[in-house]
């Protein structure tokens, strides 16, 4: 936002020190011209003797930080490190090479390149990115040894890091760290001559910084012994002196190179033959001190002024000698407006003098100018925290200026009104349920615009019908609002809110009769009076235009709304609409969903008539016992509670809970009997026997034909058909399934089996292909030529259908799936079936159908859930596990089940007991579901405590009078089931493992 400031006021005061100033500068001019032209020169003067002094004081310290370099040199030449042959005798002189870098801070480090090609170098470890990229030193390092042993032609180097009390914390074997001190320039140097050497500077390998090594050869000649000096130490020298805020001071090498200055160390930026290089003094600073030097000739070991960069400068040029090195040339720079500061400062103080009036003209125009533009300055920084949306702080700005008052209001408007939109912008993005978000709607407008009433309507998807949903009135609400009014835009065209709606307008006036005819439904939250009343009409549309309702507010007669507030409810309304949009597309894609699921539950339900309606009532089921566990006030579920988000991941889970049913063979569900596939195989073995019976009846005619007497012949007859009509209804008996299969009973099977039958045609005619190529494999059977004689019930190999890798589980699975997998897929030998001792399902049959909750989790894992229904697949796959850790497909235990899969677990027992639309049995009475749960409560089946609650709160008798029949309810005694004893008698064992197997089958 762009703050006009008020030209009266504030270009005023700024004109009136414009003119303060103006006048006084003029005869502060005249009046210090004479004063500047007599001190200059005297200043002049001093200046070049203060100069001079600064020069011999920094050409002093230079020359001592070379010196001290050479002493430490020279005494390092004598000791014993330099006679040393291996790394650990060079180690022992560590004490004395760390005294002498501490006692000189200018020094790098300390080497020693021996005549073997061996290299010994201390350096003190400094913080620094470059020594930390190259070295990796461990925490606390105070000290780098760098070591290269020549041995055999390979050299062998080594990082050694000590702490500061010099105990060794990492050695390190580097293989790419050698290279020959011997070719290096300051060894050869000192090789050259006797004394101590300086060499020119360049850039240290292991730091990439620049600097100077000096050098000596030691007395022995086998060794030569050299220490860096860092040119950055000898900037920090010579940046001691101050001088002039622009004074140059420069330390060049004999080639004009620069290594140091005042202004810190110069550019490594330059390259050459693939080299950094120090820059020349052309390429430092050639505007000044290349004028210097051009000068130089003239006016060598003089100090002299000269003209560069647009000023007048005082230059001086000296040479400094180093120890057993090129002299080094110590230039020095100041420009005269500095030097001549002093003789500044007194004009400006004659300027001072002259020119009160001057000051105190400015100091009262600036003092104006500031309380003028401080409000404009406030008003600014709350510009600022509205533009980042902080409103914690109403805007309070003390001004007198009229424009300034006014503007802060506005301002302090404005951020009230963006804040309290942004509130009830956010409040209607976070509200999830449709329902409040309609109330929140209504509510919030009506408390913008002071409404008394206010309703919504919601369009159909042809816009032709407005259907209101939600009403108020004063503090009085409807809630959801199933058909209570609907406006047809066709059929009520002079209805105000279509009408208003069709000429796009947002206010208008109503009558008390038009307010008693078209709104009289308001009576239903407490409208009776008949007034008149202003009407808003606000239309909620999507970002496409299309019409979602329209919101309408009745305000007070008389009552209106201004044109800000009327924007503000339009934008609002926008919100709204956005919300009230994204919250119904929500809710589709939620019934949606919910439509596939419960179409997905119902085809399960549909596909075999032996589950009936399980799946639809378990949600029922589960849904009452969950919503008990959330009433109860004590005992272990008292702070157990449920949030929407958890509701709708039980209500999911209890829908889908056997959606891996529909993998099942119906064959395997639907096996009524034990020989019983897609049909029921008693139909052949019944034939068999027939034509058992017919040889019998053929062989006692053939019998007579060959002379045997008919009445010896009958009885014998008769004898053998009737053994072979007793045979059959015990196969037949057993095939059903009814009771258990004693062993007596399985070896009269194995006997009836020993009958014989004569075969005569191929029975790989007639098959379909997969059949035949199944039984001509290795485990099918071979060729027989016939006739053959078969055995009346056989086990043949035909009749085992292999388990293939599909249909194996891993001990290791990602699901963590513990069930024994029988070996093969299905057994379909018939004396193996019939010898089923419970029940009609064989090992392979009864896993197959436990499977399904195998592939009800594998299904549920795949899909995508959001991740406030992630626990869909959990609580839908526990619920045939068990408390004890007994259950599948995971064995888990108590505690690692979630109370919700375990009310599901509950439930679906519960149900299996009592339903009555399974053909293979009755539904149980509610004591007798009741009594068999109680034992697997004992058991430790299910949980006991949410049994008990299942009991005492009376899910099971509200859901009895729901679904069960009325003969089925009969009364219970619960008392024995909500102690947590284990008193029931030895005597029930059998009853309760029967009751086990009657629900696992189930």
């Amino acid at each position: 936002m762009t703050i006009k400031k008020a030209p009266r006021n504030i270009a005023f005061h700024w004109h009136l020190a414009y003119f303060f100033v103006g006048l006084m500068v003029f005869f502060a001019l005249i009046s210090t011209w004479y004063f500047q032209s007599a001190t200059e020169r005297l200043l002049l003067i001093q200046a070049r003797e203060s100069f001079e002094s600064i020069n011999r004081s920094a050409s002093s310290q230079v020359n001592e930080i070379y010196s001290n370099a050479a002493r430490s040199i020279e005494l390092l030449a004598e000791q014993r490190l330099m006679r040393a042959t291996t790394l650990k005798e060079r180690l022992d002189s560590l004490p004395y090479l760390v005294t002498a870098l501490r006692s000189q801070a200018s020094l790098a480090s300390i080497y020693v390149g021996y005549e073997n090609g061996d290299f010994f170098q201390l350096r003190p470890w400094r913080n620094e990115a470059a020594l930390q990229t190259h070295f990796q030193a461990p925490p606390d390092t105070a000290w780098v040894a760098q070591s290269i042993e020549m041995a055999q032609r390979e050299s062998r180097g080594t990082y050694l890091f000590f702490d500061q009390n010099l105990q060794l914390l990492e050695r390190v074997s580097k293989d790419d760290y050698f290279f020959d001190p011997r070719q290096r320039s300051w060894y050869q140097s000192a090789k050259a001559s006797a004394g101590v050497k300086s060499g020119q500077p360049y850039v240290f390998f292991s730091t990439g910084k620049v600097g100077v090594s000096i050098s000596q050869e030691t007395g022995n000649r086998l060794a030569v012994v050299g220490a860096d000096v860092r040119l950055e130490t000898i900037a920090s020298r010579l940046m001691e002196h101050k001088g002039t805020p622009d004074s140059r001071f420069l330390l060049l090498s004999a080639q004009q190179e620069v290594m140091a200055s005042n202004k810190g160390l110069p550019d490594l930026s330059h390259v050459v033959d693939g080299k950094l290089i120090l820059p020349n003094l052309s390429q430092f600073d050639g505007r000044v001190m290349g004028v210097l030097r051009d000068q130089y000739a003239q006016r060598k070991g003089s100090v002299f002024s000269f003209e560069a960069a647009g000023d007048i400068w005082e230059g001086m040029i000296r040479t400094i000698s180093v120890p057993g090195g090129e002299e080094l040339q110590f230039w020095a720079a100041a420009p005269h407006a500095e030097l001549l500061a002093p003789a500044i400062a007194v004009r400006n103080q004659s300027l001072l003098i002259n020119a009160t009036l001057l000051v105190l003209g400015v100091a009262l125009a600036m003092l104006l100018a500031r309380m003028a533009s401080r409000p404009l300055v406030q008003l600014n920084q709350e510009a600022l925290r509205i533009a980042r949306f902080d409103f914690s702080q109403a805007i309070k700005v003390s001004a007198r200026i009229t424009e300034i008052v006014e503007l802060a209001s506005s301002m302090d408007k404005m951020k009230t009104t963006i804040e309290h939109f942004l509130d009830l912008s956010q409040a209607l993005a976070a509200e999830t349920n449709f329902q409040r978000l309609l109330l929140r709607i209504v509510s919030d407008m009506r408390t913008l615009t002071q409404a008394q009433g206010g309703m919504i309507f919601l369009a159909d998807p042809s816009e032709r019908q407005l259907d209101l949903v939600h009403m108020q009135w004063d503090k009085q609400q409807s809630g959801p609002i199933v058909s209570l009014s609907a406006l047809d835009r066709a059929a009520e065209h002079l209805h105000p809110i279509v009408q208003m709606l069709d000429q796009q307008q947002e206010l208008q006036t109503l009558s008390a009769e038009q307010v008693s005819r078209h709104f009289g439904f308001l009576s239903a939250v407490g409208y009776h009076a008949c007034a008149a009343a202003t009407l808003v009409n606000l239309p909620l549309k999507n970002k496409n235009g299309e019409l979602l309702g329209v919101l309408a507010l009745l305000l007070p007669s008389g009552q209106t709304l201004s044109v800000e507030l009327l924007a503000f409810a339009r934008a609002l309304s926008t919100t709204a609409a956005i919300a009230l949009n994204t919250q119904r597309l929500v809710e589709e894609q939620k019934t949606l969903m919910n439509a596939f699921i419960e179409l997905l539950a119902g085809a399960i339900d549909a596909k075999s008539a032996y589950t009936g309606g399980h799946c639809q009532r378990v949600p029922v089921l589960t849904t009452m016992l969950a919503e008990a566990a959330c009433d109860i006030e004590n005992g272990p579920y008292a702070d157990f509670n449920l949030n929407e988000d958890e509701r709708e991941a039980l209500r999911i889970a209890c829908w889908l809970h056997d959606c891996g049913k529909i993998t099942t063979p119906e064959f395997v569900v639907d096996k009524a009997t034990k020989l019983e596939t897609l049909y029921d195989r008693i139909h052949e073995v019944r034939m068999r026997f027939e034509v058992l019976k017919r040889d019998a009846q053929l062989a006692s005619l053939q019998a007579q034909l060959d002379g045997a007497d008919a009445a010896t012949l009958a009885p014998q007859l008769a004898a053998a058909l009737a053994e072979l009509d007793e045979d059959f209804a015990f196969v037949a008996h057993c095939n059903e399934g009814g009771e258990f299969m004693a062993p007596e009973k399985i070896a009269r099977l194995q006997q009836i089996a020993q009958r014989t039958w004569l075969r005569t045609l191929d029975d790989n005619l007639g098959i379909s292909h997969e059949e035949k190529a199944r039984k001509s494999t290795p485990e099918g059977r071979s060729e027989i030529d016939l006739p053959v004689l078969e055995k009346l019930l056989a086990d043949k190999s035909e009749h085992l259908h292999q388990r293939s890798a599909r249909d194996q589980m891993a001990a290791d699975n990602e699901w963590g799936f513990q069930m024994k997998v029988p070996e093969l897929l299905y057994n379909r030998g018939e004396l193996y079936n019939l010898s089923v001792a419970r029940g009609t399902l064989s090992e392979e049959e009864r896993y197959k159908i436990n499977e399904h909750i195998v592939q009800t989790i594998i299904m549920l894992e795949k899909l995508p859930f959001p991740r406030h229904l992630r626990l869909v697949p959990e609580i839908a796959g526990g619920h045939h596990e068990k408390m004890d850790g007994s259950g599948y497909p995971k064995r888990l235990k108590k505690d690692e089940m979630s109370p919700l899969a375990r009310m599901m677990a509950i439930a679906d027992i519960f149900e299996a007991l009592t339903a009555v639309d399974r053909p293979y049995k009755k539904g149980k009475l509610l004591s007798e579901a009741i009594k068999i749960m109680g034992f697997m409560k004992k058991d430790q089946h299910i949980d006991g405590e949410l049994f008990e609650l299942f009991l005492s709160s009376g899910v099971y008798l509200v859901y009895a009078q729901k679904f069960m029949r009325p003969e089925q309810i009969d009364s219970v005694d619960l008392s024995p089931y909500l102690k947590a004893t284990a008193s029931n008698s030895d005597s029930n064992s059998d009853s309760n493992s029967d009751s086990n197997f009657k629900v696992n089958a189930a």
